[in-house]
């Protein structure tokens, strides 16, 4: 083995050793997929002290446990626990930090989900959404309350790409004593650390890229030490769990996570470059595009790209975004994101947006893994067919 700590290997060598431990594995390379509901104890002394390592299958089994060892270790987090969607993470991250009477300031560019969990959901618990402009950074210290108790983040958001100034805002969070929750899917634990950042909780839908074959149905979140205690205490009163296939499938997407990642990145900057290039398109949105409004913010945070783009059409009619989608071969036609096959999706931000917003409708692609110079062309078709029919 190497002198070098874990933390100081590279990002490559740690997706492939982390959460493999031989107390979980034992002599085998991946964990074994246990299904279980009843643990069995040795005594009715040990089942009353509930002193052994496993319980209950849904307290935990040695293919959970690994993965969210591994997740935990990338993250630099306390601890991690499983849910059996990406919305299920966001939601439980929330309801571990919030009570009835309390307001959470959230990112106006929010995952539409997680925005209506917050509007239906935990209003009718007493709790408060405040949105906020989706680039801010300190001046958000001007919009908190005596009720603000939260900070939801999402930097990229997932729609508009819009990023935020983490470590400004978590200065401000720690002056106030304010909890900061950021999801980070888009960036995943490769291309961003948020606890390094001074968030407090970040999530992940980790049916995106971290299990990256649009096979599985899982998100994650990760806490720091002080907020560990009441994300597990929360996790485990909900009685959440997630199928053990599932975690494995996830566990099986970590280990090629880097290679995947870097291709998504290194395609997704070629199509954007050439997106720049056409006329039809009014701007694109994209942090590691270097005239992107959060390039300086992506480029000083993060050290990875992703490959989830959008782009607006000077056309900004409905119809013409919706022609521009039906032409296209080489991308299926569907939400979610992060896997290896490439998608399209239309949005309307405005529609879901509190504040006011000059976005008009959105094409969002999601590069996957299939030669880049093939869906350019597929792009080039349907821009040609979007012409003609203009």
């Amino acid at each position: 083995m190497s002198g070098k700590s874990d933390r100081d290997q590279q990002p490559a060598t740690r997706l492939a050793n982390t959460g493999r431990d031989r107390d979980l594995t034992g002599p085998f390379i991946n964990p074994p997929v246990i299904r279980a509901s009843t643990v069995l104890f040795d005594s009715a002394a040990d089942l009353a002290a509930d002193n052994q390592r496993y319980t209950y299958g849904r307290a935990g089994t040695p293919t959970t446990e690994a993965l969210a060892t591994a997740i935990s270790e990338l993250h630099g987090a306390a601890g991690t626990v499983a849910c059996p969607s990406g919305l299920s993470a966001c939601t439980t991250a929330l309801l571990a930090t919030l009570s009835a009477g309390d307001e959470v300031l959230m990112v106006d560019s929010v995952y539409y989900p997680t925005r209506r969990a917050a509007e239906k959901l935990f209003r009718r618990f007493g709790v408060t959404t405040r949105y906020v402009d989706p680039g801010i950074g300190a001046e958000i210290a001007d919009l908190v309350t005596p009720a603000t108790r939260a900070i939801y983040l999402e930097s990229p958001g997932s729609y508009t790409l819009d990023m935020q100034d983490l470590p400004a805002i978590a200065g401000v969070a720690k002056a106030r004593d304010l909890i900061v929750l950021c999801d980070n899917t888009w960036a995943t634990p490769l291309g961003c650390r948020p606890l390094d950042l001074g968030a407090d909780i970040v999530v992940e839908a980790a049916t995106k890229y971290i299990a990256g074959h649009s096979d599985a149905s899982i998100g994650t979140v990760s806490a720091n030490s002080d907020l560990w205690p009441r994300l597990r205490d929360t996790h485990r009163q909900m009685g959440l769990y997630v199928g053990p296939d599932d975690v494995f499938l996830t566990l099986r997407g970590l280990r090629t996570l880097g290679v995947r990642l870097d291709r998504h990145a290194s395609s997704g900057l070629e199509v954007a470059r050439w997106l720049q290039r056409r006329s039809e398109i009014e701007r694109v949105l994209y942090p590691p595009l270097p005239d992107d409004p959060g390039h300086a913010l992506w480029k000083r945070d993060m050290t990875g790209a992703a490959g989830l783009l959008g782009f607006r059409l000077r056309d900004r009619s409905v119809e013409a975004a919706q022609r521009f989608i039906d032409a296209l071969r080489l991308f299926g036609i569907g939400w979610s994101w992060g896997g290896y096959e490439s998608l399209v999706a239309y949005a309307e931000p405005a529609r879901y947006r509190a504040l006011p917003t000059e976005e008009g409708p959105i094409v969002r692609l999601s590069i996957g893994l299939e030669d880049p110079g093939d869906l350019i062309a597929d792009l080039d078709q349907a821009f040609a067919g979007l012409s003609s029919d203009g």
